[in-house]
């Protein structure tokens, strides 16, 4: 999801043949598999796909407000393009991975913009400026394939949805300790993800050097970008779905899945 130059090293060619993004990443290509040419930077993709497929049905079952179900509609849509893209580092599959950042992350700004609104309401010139972000975005990305050009589309986007998240804060306090859980998480995957961009030589040397799985597993540090940014976003979802539901005076609660893994409990609709 940010760039990387493609890796002077032999390349080998798999299933999907000779790659034509971009962009390629530090780990090595079809080493698992033939069929996979970055198997750790694929099946990471999981946490975006599972978690938010099950929240979305989740939603619609509890009559949520359709912006939440799409809210989880758009990681799960990140979170397939990004295995397309790192399962055969196609350049159509890149777009497939990338664009749908932008347009995710301008539905979670509707979202969250729209957490203390009144029922129905709707901020027709916030709706036009997202959607206009989206066309020019796009226009841009595909004419001009500079992947920085992307990065800094989607980390000004990011930026924006602080902002919101910020104002709904201050208006819930109830939901602080969810927002810094989601914040944490995000931070410390975009750390991850520099380290893996600036040290890939010696991340590769290190796996090289070692026939350890779990030494191979732990440096795929975009692959653990993945994990805790698809995590931290999902957090997003559901501290912005909890503010809204506050909003509504409709009861909620986060709970943890077998003492595990943290969801929005929703109360029947009245």
């Amino acid at each position: 999801m940010a760039p990387s130059s493609f890796a002077k090293d032999k390349q080998i060619i798999g299933f999907w043949g000779k790659p034509t993004s971009t962009l390629d990443w530090c780990e090595e290509n079809y080493v698992k598999t033939v069929y996979i040419a970055e198997f750790w930077n694929t099946i990471s993709n999981l946490i975006m796909i599972l978690p938010p497929f099950v929240c979305a049905l989740y939603y619609w079952h509890k009559k949520m407000e359709m912006r939440y179900v799409w809210a989880n509609i758009s990681l799960l849509a990140v979170g397939v393009g990004s295995w397309m893209f790192h399962m055969t580092l196609w350049y159509e599959m890149q777009l497939l991975d990338e664009l749908p950042m932008i347009y995710g992350t301008c539905v979670f700004l509707y979202a969250l913009h729209h957490h203390a609104t009144p029922v129905k309401q709707k901020s027709y010139p916030y709706i036009v400026s997202l959607v206009s972000v989206s066309v020019l975005v796009t226009v841009v990305y595909l004419q001009w394939k500079n992947p920085v050009f992307h990065q800094v589309c989607y980390a000004a986007l990011v930026v924006f949805l602080l902002y919101e998240a910020i104002l709904a804060l201050k208006n819930y306090p109830s939901i602080k300790p969810i927002v810094l859980a989601s914040l944490c998480f995000y931070l410390f995957g975009f750390f991850l993800w520099n380290v893996d961009n600036v040290f890939c030589s010696n991340l590769r040397k290190m796996r090289s050097s070692s026939d350890s799985e779990l030494v191979t597993a732990a440096t795929q540090l975009h692959a653990w970008w993945h994990i805790f940014t698809g995590y931290g976003t999902y957090l997003h979802i559901v501290f912005s779905s909890q503010a809204r539901l506050l909003h509504l005076k409709r009861e909620c609660k986060i709970t943890k899945l077998g003492n595990f893994w943290p969801y929005l409990s929703v109360g029947e609709k009245s």
